[in-house]
């Protein structure tokens, strides 16, 4: 008796085995939402009136997170990231720094001057923001270049 109900459940199958696809296809859709949402993006608002300068030897920054960003013009103007915020001199960007430092820390991040001087700026003026920084407590200091010829 027992071994006719093991040959007809051996036996008996001709039924193809089928995987419903449809809980992994929901299950990657969520994970996808999830990466999306949990990302951050990081934007540095250009100056459009500031060109700066080609270095062909240039690298692209593996991480923007904490970058405190100062505009050079080709006047010596000094202005933030956000184009309205213009320093009339160099205690001006130290008390800048001074508070925007104070905000990436409270993240947990480095804070890092990101100095996006025009290629015709003198250097004394990029020294100016460097010095700036400095006072303010922040001493690591990028720089932003193109590394190629920008067509116009």
């Amino acid at each position: 008796m027992a071994s006719n109900k093991l040959r007809r459940a051996v036996a008996g199958g001709d039924d193809e085995l089928k995987v419903d696809m449809s809980p992994m296809i929901d299950m990657v859709f969520l994970l996808l939402i999830f990466f999306i949402v949990a990302s951050t993006v990081i934007v540095v608002k250009q100056d459009p009136k500031v060109e700066p300068p080609v270095a062909r030897s240039s690298k692209k920054a593996a991480d923007g997170k904490g970058r405190i960003v100062i505009n050079i013009r080709k006047d010596g103007t000094y202005r933030a990231e956000i184009s309205s915020v213009e320093f009339a001199d160099a205690e001006a960007i130290t008390d800048y720094v001074k508070k925007k430092k104070d905000e990436e820390e409270a993240k947990g991040l480095v804070p890092v001057i990101h100095v996006r001087g025009d290629k015709g700026v003198s250097f004394k003026y990029v020294r100016t923001v460097i010095r700036a920084s400095a006072a303010a407590g922040v001493d690591n200091v990028v720089f932003s270049v193109y590394g190629f010829e920008k067509k116009k």
